[in-house]
């Protein structure tokens, strides 16, 4: 029960620095981004479960689809979308989008040319990604084994920790807080769907609005919109 623990609290501190280190530090294109997070979030989840196979059972009772659980994610993910597109709207003029959109270009090599393919990979592919990795692996499995209260905190910090590379020269520092903290906040309430419902889908489905949101925000950035 320790060994279980302490690996899965490991492998995820080791992917959100990785991750967050890379996005910092490096400059890499999305798309080796993309596939080196994708073999970190995969492998390790892989390798606990090739060593416990009852647990591999859970984890696919997670993938399960309850449709009535369906129309209020929606509704959720729709508010969600509205909550963060009014907060643009409201701060906007503490955003340097220049700024954002010389990063993107310079440090992953995400431009208007390509932002379309970027947006419909982070809405649909990366966040079911995430939500496997967080909400799956770091917080519906570990809390078996640790008090709810720890999963709970754990997993929506490391969510809110795994972003930071990437956004940390993005914003005004009072603007850059609260999209850490709001982070840190939609991370608890994606582990409450999932303790709720006992299925990914329900936080996949907000998780998909709020990426839909920052893609609209994208969108304008780059003059699409």
């Amino acid at each position: 029960m320790k060994d279980k623990k302490i690996f899965i609290i490991g492998s995820v501190l080791i992917c959100s620095i990785v991750m967050s280190g890379i996005d910092a530090f490096i400059e890499i294109n999305y798309l080796y981004r993309s596939i080196l997070k994708m073999i970190l979030f995969l492998f390790f989840p892989f390798c606990y479960f090739l060593v416990n196979k009852e647990e591999a059972k859970k984890m696919k009772q997670l993938f399960i689809l309850d449709k009535k659980n369906l129309l209020f994610s929606f509704g959720l993910g729709a508010f969600v979308y509205f909550v963060i597109m009014s907060a643009y709207f409201i701060f906007r003029n503490m955003i340097d989008l220049n700024t954002i959109q010389n990063a993107l270009l310079s440090n992953v090599g995400v431009s208007a040319e390509n932002f379309l393919f970027v947006a419909l990979y982070i809405s649909f592919i990366n966040s079911f990604l995430e939500e496997f990795f967080f909400r799956g692996y770091a917080f519906i499995l570990l809390k078996d084994h640790v008090k709810p209260s720890f999963a709970y905190l754990f997993s929506a910090s490391l969510f809110a920790f795994y972003h930071v590379g990437m956004t940390i020269s993005w914003f005004h520092p009072v603007i850059y807080v609260l999209a850490m903290l709001g982070l840190l906040l939609g991370g608890m309430i994606f582990n409450a769907l999932n303790d709720r419902f006992g299925t990914i889908y329900s936080s996949w489905i907000v998780h998909m609005f709020a990426n839909f949101a920052i893609n609209t925000v994208g969108f304008i950035l780059f003059g699409i919109l």
